[in-house]
């Protein structure tokens, strides 16, 4: 019992224990089934809170209320399949996820190819990567209260500018593949669309390669593999894409390059390595463009492909085009610096199908785990490891050559491609005798790359299966090559770096473990994350991130899996996949998913793609249209613009409803290039569309699919579906509804459920056929990874696991019943926007701002900042109605919190009345001027028309539970006016 008190939080024993006998089970369990279940450290109220929030919406019973929320036809409580249903305890969870990943074999894996392993520093381990003020803060939109992490996104921008030798950088992309595309589309845009031509070297990786053909083949862009020759219309040449240093290892001079692309009207891209550009010329040397790459090997675990953060740099002309979030320094409303999310405008929210790219589809967690690894390391920390790198692949070709191998690279950094007799005997060999993977070429061709955590053992036994055993030591071919410590082996002058890298105090000055823990935790202290209180941003669901679910990230057998090894190695994951695709397909109601699509984004763009390859086999390519209602997510229109499709929109009812009369209209006017309907269910609204099964209906009877956005899933599990609403595909957010953490803004998961006629489009890979897709149906991959971001599903596995059933519905009906009791407590004080015939909404409904404007000058923004101030995050802010706020409580927040947040909005709506009243200015107000960071609470003078009191401690509990803004409110327009987006260099010794 004590345990339970201890852990439970809000929840007493008692009433906990009591939960478990009415959850479980009409009478009382035996002892012997009595286990600490794990759903009530879930869900934050259970028993007399419950009941005291059903008294408050006006319900007799869990059942009546969730009856008076969804329309009777939607209403379906199919039980799940789900087992055990009453979930697993935390430690049989752990047990058997352990015998699950105990089936993975870890190999040391030689095979590189953009993946390689790495050492990530305890230190940033356990205090970022394991830490839940780092991994569950919200995306910086609210950049007073996001000082650490923007800091540290800022050092990642420095990093790949610095080392890039680029203008200018985002704070990450997906991974690898998809940032070579977006290099692509950007080139495309630059054009003005006037040219639909893309080049590729053969020195780029293959997955890469399938990622770009992916993304041009619904948009018409022609992908040639190889360089442009004199047959080819220049002015048809968007761009050029080369790999620096190679796939098969080699560097390569692509100035010439670079000035030939220029000539013809293109953009020059190179995909590059930052730990060799630590030692390497630089990209920008070339004349390129675009440089982008993946930062894994700074810090980050294979992860069996994921999470990574890919990084992205442009010239200055070209940042406005440049796709992903960008960290910029601006100054607070004292003048002092503070950072903040630039250029907002060109985000898919506000631009829709005209955006630059979703732009929701960034790493930030593992941008920052590779800032903090450069921090950690420092300029001749980070070169001393890719000078080792180096040294260790020349005594490597030195033992190959001197044994008689033809090494087919003549230069390298990390990658040696090697010609053997028969590979498959030599990995055969490598696997069974040595536990060794390597990367298989072609059949007489094997490719070899060292890494960080390359050791003397690992050349000596590399050496011994290529030569059977002949090589000489690797301390001998070290000592002929005159390879020591002190005197490492030198990249050719033709290729060697010039000048100091990273020449910033912040990499200069944080190398001993006391001084890196302190940096992060400073940082941390500016955040404020789920660890310090509720989160409710409507549409991106901020629920409790477990940490039994967070738990098996760091095992070695997840962790530490490279993509393309034999499939037979990872029979753990496999296994964990399986599980987790029929429990996903129970939930949702499909007959199979996909698991491939690394952010929310990319599975509605999968989707988009599975319905679109589908047509195309029917006959019906020409079906170019797709239906988005106006109460649709941000991220559809530009994911349909994305898929090739044009966009239509749906109207919306008065009350939020769609407009069926509209939609009608719609597929008639567009039946005979009708592709699909995007429709959020819930809607972004917040309420339940009563029609949508007539929407499906309307939208199948003239030919099209339906895309189901299934980023609302929170409120459907256990009690309705989309595949049992009319859906043909949907995407599902595991960062969301799942508990993937957010990250600061990433990782995320988009996976995709699908019937059974779109099943044989899901997509493929290069280097494994996945879902056991045999036919040739499957589109070409949506991420450079087969499982896109492996290592992160154990935690939706997890919690699915832990949940069960029967808790997963218990998870939905408390998610509903909060949000309707945090309305029912406003909604004097507030006018709330739709809701259903019943005065409902779903699990989020919008609070409106827009009356205040008039009578006290106050808009959404400034009730945002002053929820700073009471030591919340906003709710999510003028979206998707300008000027309101959406707000989504999740299951996760016990009822004293709900109180808390109510309290402290009745309260800002008291400050408001103050100015209505005509007590204070409507431009000097204690709303205007929020939030208060403790330097403008600290300053001497004092002239404002509210006490400082009123000012930080407008409710009681802020006295003994206060987090304070580090910053006042930032200036947007300056930060945008003086877009400055890396750190300060240091100042000139004179």
């Amino acid at each position: 019992m004590s345990s339970v008190c201890r852990r439970i939080g809000f929840v007493t024993a008692n009433r906990a224990l009591l939960s478990h006998v009415r959850f479980n089970s009409s009478k009382p369990e035996s002892i012997f089934e009595l286990k600490d279940k794990f759903y009530p450290h879930h869900v934050g109220s259970v028993g007399k809170d419950v009941d005291d929030m059903l008294k408050v919406v006006g319900s007799d019973s869990m059942d009546q209320f969730v009856r008076s929320v969804l329309p009777k036809d939607v209403l379906i409580e199919r039980p799940l399949k789900i087992e055990p249903s009453a979930g697993f305890t935390e430690p049989e969870l752990i047990k058997r996820l352990k015998t699950i990943m105990s089936k993975n074999k870890v190999l040391r894996s030689f095979i590189g190819a953009g993946y390689y392993n790495t050492v990530l520093p305890p230190v940033i381990q356990r205090n970022i990567l394991e830490c839940p003020e780092w991994y569950t803060s919200y995306t910086p939109y609210q950049p007073e209260i996001s000082q650490g992490r923007l800091e540290s996104l800022l050092n990642f921008q420095t990093l790949v500018s610095d080392l890039t030798g680029m203008d200018v950088a985002n704070s990450s992309l997906l991974d690898e593949g998809t940032a070579a595309a977006e290099a692509m589309i950007m080139s495309i845009n630059a054009t003005k669309g006037k040219r639909f031509r893309f080049f590729v070297h053969d020195s780029v990786h293959p997955h890469t390669i399938e990622c770009i053909q992916s993304r041009a083949s619904p948009l018409g862009i022609e992908v040639s593999v190889g360089l442009p020759g004199d047959d080819v219309d220049v002015k048809s040449i968007a761009g050029v894409l080369v790999q620096y240093p190679a796939t098969d290892g080699s560097l390569s001079d692509w100035t010439e390059l670079g000035k030939s692309v220029h000539e013809k009207g293109g953009l020059f891209c190179v995909a590059t390595d930052l730990m060799a550009l630590t030692i390497v010329k630089p990209p920008s040397e070339f004349g390129a463009d675009i440089v982008m790459g993946t930062s894994q090997r700074f810090g980050v675990p294979l992860g069996f492909g994921g999470p990574h953060a890919a990084f992205f740099a442009v010239t200055d002309e070209l940042k406005r085009r440049m796709p992903g979030r960008i960290i910029g320094i601006s100054k607070d409303r004292l003048g002092n610096k503070a950072y903040r999310l630039a250029l907002q405008t060109r985000e898919q929210h506000i631009r829709r199908e005209k955006a630059t790219s979703n732009i929701c589809t960034a790493q930030a967690l593992l941008a920052n785990i590779s800032a903090m690894y450069a921090v950690y390391h420092g300029p001749e920390g980070l070169k001393t490891i890719a000078k080792r790198i180096y040294s260790f692949t020349s005594i490597l070709h030195a033992g190959f050559s001197q044994n008689g191998l033809n090494v087919k690279n003549g230069n390298w950094f990390d990658t040696l491609t090697v010609e053997v007799g028969n590979a498959d005997d030599i990995l055969r060999l490598a696997e069974s005798e040595y536990g060794i993977n390597f990367r298989k070429i072609d059949d007489s061709t094997l490719g070899v790359s060292i890494d960080e955590a390359t050791t003397e053992t690992d050349l000596n036994d590399i050496l011994k299966v290529f030569t059977s055993g002949k090589s000489i030591a690797a301390t001998e071919i070290a000592a002929s090559l005159s390879i020591t410590s002190e005197s490492p082996a030198t990249i050719p002058a033709d290729f060697a770096r010039s000048g100091a890298i990273l020449d910033y105090d912040v990499f200069k000055s944080h190398h001993t473990e006391t001084e890196m823990l302190r940096y992060i935790h400073l940082l941390q202290t500016r955040d404020l994350s789920l660890a310090n209180s509720m989160i409710p941003l409507g549409s991106c669901t901020m629920k409790l991130n477990a940490t039994t679910e967070m738990l098996p990230i760091t095992w070695d057998n997840v962790a530490n899996i490279h993509p393309f090894v034999p499939i037979s190695q990872t029979s753990g994951y496999i296994e964990l996949f399986k599980e987790l695709e029929e429990d996903l397909a129970d939930i949702t109601g499909f007959d199979q998913v996909s698991l491939q699509p690394n952010s929310g984004a990319q599975g509605e763009y999968t989707g988009l793609r599975a319905i679109c390859a589908y047509q195309q086999l029917e006959g019906e390519g020409h079906r170019n249209i797709c239906l988005i209602p106006v109460s649709a997510h941000g991220t559809n229109p530009a994911s349909a613009a994305m898929a090739g499709l044009k966009v239509v929109a749906v109207k919306c009812l008065a009350n939020g409803e769609l407009d069926l009369t509209d939609l009608r209209t719609k597929v008639e006017k567009h039946k005979a290039h009708l592709s699909a309907i995007m429709i959020t269910y819930p809607s972004t609204y917040g309420v339940f569309e009563p029609t949508v099964r007539e929407a499906c209906r309307l939208v199948h009877e003239f030919g099209g699919q339906v895309y189901m956005d299934g980023a609302n899933m929170n409120a459907q599990i256990g009690l309705t579906s989309p595949g049992e609403l009319g859906a043909d595909v949907c995407h599902l957010n595991l960062h969301k509804t799942f508990c993937i953490p957010h990250g600061g803004g990433g990782p995320g998961m988009g996976p995709i459920g699908v019937k059974k006629h779109l099943a044989p489009f899901l997509p493929g890979h290069i280097h494994k056929r996945v879902n056991g897709i045999a036919s040739d149906k499957a589109i070409l991959p949506v991420s450079a990874a087969p499982w896109g971001s492996a290592s992160i599903l154990p935690i939706s596995w997890a919690y699915i696991k832990l949940m069960g059933g029967a808790g997963l519905k218990k998870a939905t009906q408390t998610a509903l019943l909060n949000a309707n009791y945090m309305l029912n407590r406003l909604k004097g004080h507030y006018d709330v926007l739709y809701t259903n015939a019943e005065g409902r909404c779903a699990h989020e409904f919008i609070i409106d701002i827009r009356p205040f404007k008039a009578s006290s000058g106050i808009e959404a923004i400034d009730v945002a900042k002053r929820l700073q101030d009471y030591g919340f995050h906003s709710p999510t802010m003028s979206f998707p109605v300008a000027n309101t706020l959406m707000i989504e409580p999740t299951e996760s927040e016990p009822k004293a919190e709900l109180d808390r947040y109510c309290d402290a909005l009745i309260q800002i709506r008291e400050e408001i009345r103050e100015i209505e009243k005509g007590k204070v200015p409507k431009d000097n107000n204690v709303l205007k001027n929020s939030p208060h960071p403790p330097q403008d609470i600290a300053s001497d003078s004092w002239d404002r028309p509210y006490s400082r009191v009123q000012a930080v401690y407008p409710l009681e509990y802020l006295r003994s539970n206060k987090f304070w803004p580090p910053v006042a409110r930032l200036d947007d327009v300056y930060g945008d006016m003086n877009l400055f987006c890396t750190c300060e260099a240091p100042a000139l010794e004179n």
